[in-house]
């Protein structure tokens, strides 16, 4: 199973502090963990909204939205994709990184979509057309 592990932003965050040696030391030392137990498939920071922007769909409609977004609770200051047998092993892992900001800080877990969990609309040629794009991926640099 696949899990996006998000850490949530905070004001510091959003206004562009970056992590002290410390944090990124013990982050570094978590991800170095991960990846030896095999589970890290990707993971990375992610710039303040303010750099950012967002495009509201409505029907036909395309609306761009530039930052920054002011509900900050709502933001995302990272993540990684994690592979993983379960979400309860997903837990564990959460509960064993660094607090990613001094203070209270909050990182969610979601399950990623498999193929298999699309059922029948997911017919044999939409899943040639995913496993074709999945090596064309592999292969970029």
């Amino acid at each position: 199973m696949r899990f996006m592990i998000l850490v949530k932003a905070n004001k510091d965050s959003e206004a562009g502090a970056l992590p002290d040696e410390k944090i990124l030391t013990e982050m570094g030392k978590f991800n170095e963990e991960l990846v030896k137990a095999g589970i890290m498939l990707a993971g990375e920071g992610l710039q303040a909204s303010s750099k950012g922007a967002r495009v509201r769909f409505s029907g036909t409609k395309r609306t761009v939205i530039d930052g920054p977004f002011a509900e900050t609770k709502e933001l995302i200051a990272g993540f990684w994709i994690w592979q993983v047998k379960s979400k309860e092993e997903a837990i564990e892992w959460v509960k064993r990184c660094p607090n990613p900001f001094p203070g209270e800080s909050e990182i969610e877990i979601r399950q990623v979509f498999e193929a298999s969990d699309f059922g029948a609309e997911f017919t044999p040629e939409l899943r040639e057309q995913e496993e074709r794009l999945r090596e064309q991926m592999a292969k970029q640099p």
